[in-house]
Parts: C-alpha cells; sequence; structure tokens
C-alpha cells in the first residue's frame, strides 16, 4: 500500500497556505508513489510537522526552522521511492 503523509499545522499562525503549497508540491512531485497527502489543524499553538504514514520526518521545534520544500521532497523521496530523481532538487 503506497504511504500518506500528514502536514500537521497550526492554523492559530495562519500556517494553513503554507501546508496547502508543500501537499501540492508533494502530490506533483510523488503522484505515482503516495496514496495522499492530508492537511490536519493541530491542537498545539506553533506546531508544524510532516509524517509519512506514523513516522515523523519533519517538525519545526525540533529543526528550529520551517524547511526549504527541496529538503521535503529528498525526506519523502528517501522514504517512498529512494531512486526516483528528484531532477533540481537533488543537486544541493
Amino acid at each position: 500500500m503506497k504511504p500518506t503523509i500528514t502536514i500537521e499545522y497550526c492554523p492559530k499562525c495562519n500556517w494553513l497556505l503554507r501546508a496547502a503549497y508543500m501537499a501540492q508540491e508533494l502530490l506533483t512531485t510523488f503522484a505515482d508513489d503516495l496514496y495522499g497527502v492530508t492537511l490536519q489543524p493541530s491542537e498545539t499553538g506553533g506546531h508544524y510537522s510532516i509524517r509519512i504514514n506514523e513516522e515523523t520526518v519533519f517538525d519545526r521545534k525540533e529543526w528550529s526552522r520551517f524547511p526549504e520544500i527541496k529538503e521535503i521532497k529528498q525526506l519523502v523521496r528517501d522514504k517512498v521511492n529512494p531512486e526516483k530523481s528528484l531532477g533540481h532538487s537533488d543537486k544541493k
């Protein structure tokens, strides 16, 4: 079964647009590799995290910043399709 990504965001911080943008990028890049992307409003203020199934691959508080979309694509690729080329997102 294909994995599901959950982007949990703080609605009080107005992070829905950021979460929706990341969801769109992930769905476009991994159209054949994902079951779907879910946006989940957090009950915890200031929370922003990304999970693949139940595994957290990004947490804003642990990283002390928001991720670049390139970083998230690389993290997701490494979990869902390690052989996939990300084109310009693979370049450092």
